[in-house]
C-alpha cells in the first residue's frame, strides 16, 4: 500500500529526471487546447500531457512544460481532450438482431460459436474506435465465455479493442430468459441466452463457476416480461427469490466481485436491492423509496436511457402501450435519481441496438433529461471508473492513470453531441484512431 501511495510522486519525479536529461525513453508529449480531465467541475485549457508507455507520468500548463528532446508531441490545441470513455453497459455479442432475419433465436440456434465471436471481435473494434477505451459487457447472450476470450485476445494485442471487464453468461430462473415459446417436448434442450438456476444452491453454484472461469462481475435478472396493466401501469416478471439472490450476492462479495442486476421495477428491483446488489440495471420504475434505499446503501444506476426510445411497436399495440409505459416511467425515475444524489454511471445498452450506431447517442438524452454535459461526462469518465473500482486508472487524465484518451473537433459542454464523433483515439498509449487535422511528430 506504501508503494501505491508513492506512486504518483515516483511518477512525477522520472518526468523531472527525463526533463533534466533531454532523454526521452518512449515519452509522448499531447499538447492540450482544452481538457476536460474526468474528475474537476471546470476545463482546463492550455495543457501538456506527459505519457511514457501506457501511463500518464504528469499533466501540467503548457508554458511550465519543459521540452524533451527526441519526445513524440501530438497536437491537439485545436480540440477539447478527455479521458478514454467508459460504458458500463455493452453486449458485444449481439448486433441488435433485426427481427425479419431471425432475430434473438437465430443466433443460439443457427450461429456458432466462431461466427459470434467474429461478430463480437468487430463490436470490440467499434466501441474503441467510438472513443470508448473500457466497457463493462453485460453477458455474452448464449456465447457461453466467448467475452473471456475476447478480452484476452485484446489484452494479449491479437485484436484492436477496450479494456473489458467480463460478466460471461449472466444468470436467470426457469421461465425467466429466452430461448422461450417452443412446445414443451423441446424446451428442455433449448439453448438459452443465460445460465439458469433455480434455488440458492444452485444460484451459488453458478456464481462460483462463472467466477471461476473469468467473470470479473455477476450478472442477474431480476426482472423478465414486462407489460402494461388495464390502468395502463408498468408491471415486470420477478425472478430470482430473495433467497437466490442473496447467495449470489454473498458469493461474489466473498471473492471481492460485484453483481449487476437487471431490473424494470417492482418486486424483482425490490429484491436486488434487498439482496445486496451492487448495481440496478436500467431501473426504469423506480419509487421514491427505493430512490432512498439506493442512495443509502450506495447502489449505483446504470439507466441505458436512449435505447427504449428506439424501434416501439406502434401505439395502438399492446407492445407499443408497453414500449410507451417504458421510457415515460424511465424518465420520472432518472430525474428522481439526480435530484436524491444517486450515484449513476453511463451505460447504453449497445447490441441491443446496432453497433453501427452511435454509442454516444447516451449522453443528447441525459442532458435532455436534465443533467448538465459535464456531469454526463463525469458518468462516463470518473464515476464509471469507481463502479468498476478502477479509480485513478481509466476515466482520468492524472498522474499514473493509463494513457487512455479522446479528443473531439468542438466543445462538449456545449454541444454534448460531439461525443458522437471522437477524432482521436490512445489507449494504453498507443494511438487507434486520428483524425487528419491532429498533427503528430
Amino acid at each position: 500500500m506504501k508503494i501505491l501511495r508513492l506512486l504518483p510522486i515516483l511518477i512525477l519525479a522520472c518526468a523531472a529526471m527525463f526533463a533534466q536529461s533531454n532523454v526521452a525513453p518512449d515519452v509522448t508529449i499531447i499538447h492540450a487546447g482544452k481538457l476536460i480531465d474526468g474528475h474537476s467541475n471546470q476545463p482546463l485549457t492550455n495543457q501538456a500531457i506527459l505519457v511514457q508507455g501506457n501511463r500518464i507520468i504528469s499533466v501540467s500548463d503548457e508554458a511550465a512544460t519543459p521540452a524533451i528532446q527526441g519526445a513524440k508531441e501530438i497536437d491537439l490545441r485545436n480540440a477539447t481532450v478527455l479521458p478514454g470513455l467508459i460504458d458500463t453497459h455493452t453486449h458485444m455479442f449481439l448486433q441488435g438482431e433485426d427481427e425479419k432475419l431471425g432475430g434473438y433465436d437465430i443466433q443460439l440456434l443457427k450461429f456458432s460459436q466462431s461466427y459470434r465471436a467474429a461478430r463480437a471481435t468487430v463490436s470490440a473494434r467499434r466501441a474503441l474506435e467510438q472513443g470508448f477505451t473500457t466497457i463493462r459487457d453485460m453477458e455474452t447472450e448464449g456465447a457461453g465465455y466467448g467475452d473471456v476470450g475476447i478480452r484476452q485476445a485484446v489484452n494479449e494485442g491479437w485484436i484492436p479493442g477496450p479494456r473489458i471487464i467480463t460478466t460471461t453468461r449472466a444468470i436467470s430462473t426457469t421461465g425467466g430468459y429466452p430461448l422461450e415459446g417452443y412446445a414443451p417436448e423441446i424446451e428442455p434442450v433449448l439453448p438459452r441466452g443465460v445460465q439458469m438456476v433455480d434455488g440458492p444452491v444452485e444460484a451459488r453454484k453458478a456464481a462460483r463457476e462463472q467466477m471461476s472461469n473469468g467473470a470479473d462481475w455477476i450478472k442477474v435478472y431480476m426482472t423478465h416480461r414486462s407489460w402494461t396493466d388495464k390502468q395502463g401501469h408498468l408491471v415486470s416478471q420477478p425472478t430470482l427469490t430473495l433467497e437466490e439472490i442473496k447467495a449470489i450476492t454473498d458469493e461474489a462479495h466473498g471473492w471481492h466481485r460485484k453483481v449487476a442486476c437487471h431490473s424494470y421495477g417492482g418486486e424483482g428491483l425490490q429484491r436486488a436491492l434487498d439482496g445486496g446488489c451492487d448495481s440496478i440495471e436500467h431501473g426504469l420504475d423506480i419509487t421514491d423509496a427505493q430512490i432512498a434505499q439506493m442512495k443509502r446503501q450506495g447502489t449505483w444506476y446504470v439507466p441505458t436511457l436512449a435505447i427504449y426510445y428506439l424501434d416501439n411497436a406502434d401505439p395502438n399495440t399492446d407492445e407499443g402501450k408497453r414500449d410507451k409505459a417504458r421510457w415515460s416511467v424511465h424518465e420520472v425515475s432518472f430525474k428522481k435519481a439526480m435530484a436524491a444524489g444517486v450515484k449513476i454511471a453511463f451505460g447504453t445498452d449497445v447490441g441491443g441496438f446496432d453497433w453501427k450506431q452511435s454509442i454516444a447517442q447516451e449522453f443528447p438524452v441525459m442532458v435532455r433529461l436534465g443533467m448538465s454535459p459535464m456531469d454526463a461526462i463525469k458518468c462516463a469518465t470518473g464515476h464509471a471508473a469507481e463502479l468498476l473500482d478502477m479509480e485513478g486508472q481509466v476515466g482520468t487524465i492524472a498522474p499514473g492513470a493509463y494513457a487512455d484518451i479522446v479528443a473531439v473537433n468542438g466543445d462538449p459542454l456545449a454541444h454534448i453531441d460531439i461525443l458522437e464523433n471522437v477524432q482521436f483515439v490512445m489507449k494504453n498509449g498507443t494511438v487507434y484512431k486520428s483524425g487528419g487535422q491532429w498533427q503528430t511528430r
